[in-house]
């Protein structure tokens, strides 16, 4: 962590409206923790899964391809046949660290752009989301972006400090089995 306060306390994007402006500082707060929390990682702790929870690969992946698909419902339109094929395939292990973060950086990057092109838009505007349709407004969906992307931070930094715990995780689930099943063997 940097010694100055998170983005929304910076006094930066103030010539963007609130709402967008909110979405841009949640956009930078997850850089920014991802870059701290996967500093140091190797390949294989990228795509570890510490008491077979989701890999940083897998975080990583779906915060910018979730972001890439609500931000395509966000500007009226429905996802191409290249964005369903990439959801399918987010928790595949591929892909060294530099190109995993790589292409993080890059995909916030690209986020940031086109949460800012709503400067101006009615975010009252309706929105349809996904094949069933789900009815939702453009302001819901870059809300959202926020949201789910700050929520996958939070589980992508906890999971780097799993594997930085390393055998104390595995340790401590063993333990948990054990009491889980002697406290079930005593009712």
């Amino acid at each position: 962590m940097s010694g100055q306060p998170e983005p929304w306390l910076r006094g930066t994007h103030t010539d963007i409206p609130a709402v967008i402006r909110g979405v841009v500082h949640a956009l930078e707060l997850c850089r920014e923790d991802v870059d701290a929390a996967c500093a140091g990682l190797t390949d294989e702790q990228m795509h570890a899964r510490p008491a077979e929870i989701a890999s940083l690969a897998f975080h990583l992946r779906h915060i910018v391809g979730s972001l890439d698909r609500l931000l395509t419902y966000a500007e009226g339109r429905q996802l191409s046949a290249e964005q369903v094929a990439i959801l399918k395939s987010e928790q595949e292990a591929r892909g060294s660290r530099a190109e995993l973060l790589g292409q993080f950086y890059r995909g916030i990057e690209d986020a940031m752009r086109r949460v800012q092109a709503f400067s101006g838009a009615d975010l009252e505007q309706p929105r349809q989301v996904g094949r069933k349709a789900l009815p939702t407004t453009v302001g819901g969906l870059l809300v959202h972006c926020a949201d789910h992307t700050l929520r996958h931070t939070g589980q992508a930094v906890t999971t780097a400090k799993l594997i930085r715990a390393g055998g104390q995780v595995e340790a401590a689930a063993t333990l948990a089995k054990t009491w889980g099943t002697a406290a079930n063997n005593r009712c």
